[in-house]
């Protein structure tokens, strides 16, 4: 680090994403990446636009927004769009939060949170999962702030539904509820009807699992207008043209060709019982899942030495060392033959 980086620079710990080896070819299940390209449509739909690189795009994405909006049963001034749901949630941290109005979210969860706050200086605060690695919505009942809910969360897999996040988001109408649905097509139920009943509540999605965009960076928040207001104030004062051209571009594509996503996470849910079942048979402890990934460990194995050994025989998962979870392992689902392969080699390990 420089000498000349200030206290909160040197202070801040960055996420470590999943890594990317490039040493070999690996059968990638560490990232939670969907493992089907974009559609051909959306693709198609994105050579259309190349001729217009050489402009800046629609800062406001008004086509997108509204197709967005479309599809979420909202208005186009209740949807922002980010470089992914990430820049949205560093966003809504920024526009919400204050040294009185703490981020608050579970101790085992998405590992950004954390770190967004500790990079804008706000103060975070942890409420513990119950012993089944659930989020009890009990707990959260003298926690005043920020509240934000990963659902399902990460990187368990567990979902709560609806009517708990009803429940919370009607017992904190003076906080500002975030409910991050980066995995909810699997399985999950969106809490997007709810925007329409509260205006505290926040819902971020993204187009980087189901939609097969993570390369993309696409993701998109709705709420009531004027949250939305207060996060693009804080959007036009930081990036005003924060999504690409080509983005935007198969953004709308693939919101044209939606039964080919939905045909995807169709596969991926089958894909996942399928590993879950072979797991089991194995030994494993699997949490159930609503996700694109599942949590798991075994009795007579280390979720480090599994994740190591894994690696040896080139197949990657994600490992966590904190202390809480260090035994598990969280595994993507991919494709079929992805997934006997990583039971063909986790039989071998055994």
């Amino acid at each position: 680090m420089s000498r000349y980086a200030n206290a909160l620079t040197e202070a801040i710990t960055p996420y470590t994403p999943g890594e990317q080896p490039q040493d070999q070819k690996y059968v990638k299940l560490n990232t939670n990446e969907s493992p089907f390209p974009p559609s051909e449509k959306a693709m198609e739909y994105a050579k259309e636009h190349l001729r217009s690189l050489n402009l800046y795009p629609d800062p406001a994405a008004e086509e997108l927004r509204s197709a967005v909006a479309m599809s979420c049963q909202a208005v186009r001034e209740e949807v922002v769009l980010g470089n992914g749901s990430d820049e949205l949630l560093y966003f809504a941290f920024k526009a919400f939060g204050s040294a009185l109005r703490p981020i608050v979210s579970a101790d085992i969860t998405y590992g950004c949170y954390p770190v967004f706050a500790e990079a804008l200086g706000l103060p975070y605060e942890e409420v513990p999962l119950d012993e089944g690695f659930g989020i009890r919505i009990d707990d959260y009942k003298d926690k005043h702030g920020v509240i934000v809910i990963a659902n399902p969360n990460a990187p368990t897999g567990r979902a709560l539904e609806m009517k708990e996040i009803d429940a919370l988001t009607a017992a904190h109408p003076d906080d500002v509820i975030v409910v991050d649905e980066a995995y909810v097509d699997f399985g999950g139920t969106s809490v997007l009807p709810l925007t329409k009943k509260y205006d505290n509540l926040i819902v971020i999605q993204t187009f980087s699992k189901s939609r097969s965009m993570a390369g993309a960076r696409l993701g998109f928040a709705v709420a009531d207008r004027r949250l939305i207001s207060d996060i693009n104030k804080i959007r036009n004062s930081f990036n005003p043209y924060n999504i690409n051209s080509m983005t935007m571009s198969l953004g709308l594509g693939t919101l044209k060709d939606r039964n080919y996503t939905y045909a995807n996470c169709l596969i991926i849910e089958k894909n996942r019982n399928f590993t879950v079942s072979e797991l089991k048979a194995l030994g494993f402890e699997v949490l159930d899942s609503k996700a694109n990934f599942i949590f798991a460990r075994h009795p007579k194995i280390s979720g480090r030495d599994l994740y190591l050994e894994l690696k040896k025989r080139g197949v990657l998962i994600r490992h966590f060392d904190k202390e809480r979870i260090s035994d598990y392992n969280r595994i993507s689902i991919g494709t079929k033959e992805q997934m006997e392969t990583l039971i063909e080699k986790v039989r071998e390990i055994l």
